[in-house]
């Protein structure tokens, strides 16, 4: 799952491109099951529009949305890959359930 993942992958864009220059931040929060919210407001705090994974439950999304950071689900594959296919209109936003 994307909360338990040990680092994140940073990739920019710029005018429908990839940005050569990607970052690797490590996941503060690996190690524990953190507070609801924590990974949200982290990755908010770097800066983060995005979020693109596999998979993420209807709760995760919703905090994502509360810190106005688009969830993406569905992605397979590498990186670049799974970046391309949300550039190409090929992955859609998760919605959180009510």
């Amino acid at each position: 799952s994307f909360g338990r993942g040990s680092y994140y992958v940073i990739v920019e864009e710029k005018n429908g491109e990839i940005d050569p220059l990607i970052r690797v931040i490590a996941n503060p929060y690996f190690s524990s099951h953190g507070e609801p919210g924590q990974i949200p407001s982290f990755l908010k705090e770097q800066g983060i529009e995005v979020i693109i994974a596999g998979g993420m439950g209807p709760r995760a999304v919703g905090f994502f949305n509360q810190f106005g950071i688009k969830a993406v689900t569905g992605a397979t594959g590498k990186v670049k890959e799974a970046v391309d296919s949300f550039l190409e209109g090929e992955l859609e936003s998760s919605k959180p359930c009510h």
